[in-house]
């Protein structure tokens, strides 16, 4: 019997203030983080895309957004940095990337309606 691909289960964010990252990803993509930074997020269907790529070693989590540009605002406003503004890459995805108060790599996917919005 062939093995089943292992599904992604579970994912966490460090930093050194637990606070601080808290309230910067509840006020920016409305998640309630409960006592000992535990949390729930929804995710975009059964089956989650993935892609290996050849540049330094790293890895992303992406979160879907109405408005990268307006995200990324929010994001700088709230102590992140933008790494890469809103780009699209045609026919694919509209993309942004951006590193939260700890430092942390995340990118953004604008997302409507349930899907990706490919330009």
């Amino acid at each position: 019997m062939p093995a089943l691909p292992a599904p992604i289960v579970f994912f966490d964010i460090a930093g050194p203030d637990a606070t601080t990252l808290a309230n910067f990803y509840a006020k920016i993509f409305s998640w309630q983080i409960g006592p000992g930074g535990q949390f729930n997020v929804p995710v975009s269907s059964t089956s989650l895309g993935a892609t290996l790529r050849k540049d330094p070693a790293n890895k992303l989590v992406y979160l879907g957004v109405p408005d990268v540009a307006a995200t990324l605002a929010q994001i700088v406003e709230n102590g992140g940095t933008i790494v890469a503004p809103r780009f699209e890459v045609k026919g694919v995805v509209v993309l942004g990337l951006f590193t939260d108060p700890a430092g942390n790599s995340m990118g953004l996917v604008e997302y409507r309606d349930g899907k990706a919005v490919v330009p």
